[in-house]
């Protein structure tokens, strides 16, 4: 089970109340939100190896250069010495879930949940890499459709998509993938590549939306056919599709690399296996006094020992 930490502990944040908190009074909803999801996911699934995988750059430089706009409406600040020697950006978050952040990372370190990430990388591309060199089934955890693309019936590979938090999530394979969208997992990437995504800053090609785009992938088979295709008199486009395609060359060309996730992230040493008891019990008891995470963490050590 790989969990795409941001963004579980973002919903957590959002989804629990901020009258959740320390007893200092600081807010600690993210924190002890997130240990519950953990907890649910553990004791329905069931996973052998559990791993929280991590945004070591959320921006990475090497998307930023091939499209600029890339995320770029959610910087607040940027500053020097970033991921791959080029700048490095802040995102916005609210200015509560900031400090809980390495109380999650503390806690999750105390427990003995491998957390993973990879300089110049995007948790996404983390999950991607391990997703492709795991030999069996894998269940991605996220909030986030982008990792829709990873989709694998045959490998076993399939995302847990939260509808209404831990206790609701849509098991997305191939077939759901194909029944709502017409596509299946690497087929993902191109249809949102062709249709865009203002979430993470995406221009897509402008007339193109996700039905046509649909429909394209259905006639030309992936992006190499569409391409393809916009060369070919012959080939069955609309003069504005034709148009539209070829004016969006420049972006075509770069927008792969940026929306595939990475499958070749270097990575360190870790060990997967799902912690059966604390690996610093000490620690972890001195965190759970400091932060006042009591239940939360008690589930979460019951669901692990189980």
């Amino acid at each position: 089970m790989l969990l795409d930490t941001a963004s579980l502990y973002f919903r957590a944040y959002f989804g629990v109340p901020e009258s959740v908190k320390a007893p200092d009074g600081t807010p600690v909803n993210a924190v002890r939100g997130l240990l519950d999801f953990v907890a649910r996911l553990v004791r329905d699934h069931e996973p052998d190896d559990l791993v929280a995988c991590m945004d070591a750059d959320w921006r990475p430089q090497w998307r930023v250069d091939l499209i600029p706009s890339y995320k770029a409406h959610r910087v607040v600040e940027e500053v020097p010495g970033g991921g791959d020697g080029g700048a490095g950006y802040v995102e916005e978050t609210p200015d509560t879930l900031s400090p809980q952040v390495p109380v999650i990372e503390a806690v999750l370190d105390a427990v003995g949940i491998a957390r993973v990430g990879s300089a110049g990388y995007e948790a996404d591309d983390v999950i991607g890499t391990l997703a492709t060199r795991a030999a069996g089934p894998v269940d991605v955890v996220t909030g986030d459709r982008d990792l829709y693309q990873l989709v694998d019936d045959r490998r076993g590979v399939r995302v847990l998509y939260p509808v209404k938090g831990m206790g609701s999530l849509q098991a997305v394979d191939e077939a759901v993938l194909r029944e709502k969208y017409g596509v299946d997992g690497p087929g993902y990437a191109d249809l949102a590549l062709l249709r865009g995504d203002p979430s993470d800053g995406l221009p897509g090609v402008p007339g193109i939306g996700e039905k046509t785009a649909a429909k394209l992938l259905d006639a030309f088979g992936d992006l190499a056919g569409i391409l393809a295709a916009v060369d070919d008199p012959a080939a069955k486009l609309t003069p504005a599709q034709r148009k539209r395609l070829v004016e969006a060359g420049p972006y075509l060309a770069v927008a792969p690399r940026v929306v595939r996730v990475a499958t070749d992230v270097p990575l360190a040493p870790f060990d997967a296996a799902r912690p059966r008891a604390p690996r610093d019990p000490e620690g972890l008891a001195a965190l759970a006094e400091r932060w006042g995470l009591g239940g939360s963490l008690e589930r979460l050590l019951s669901a692990l020992a189980a």
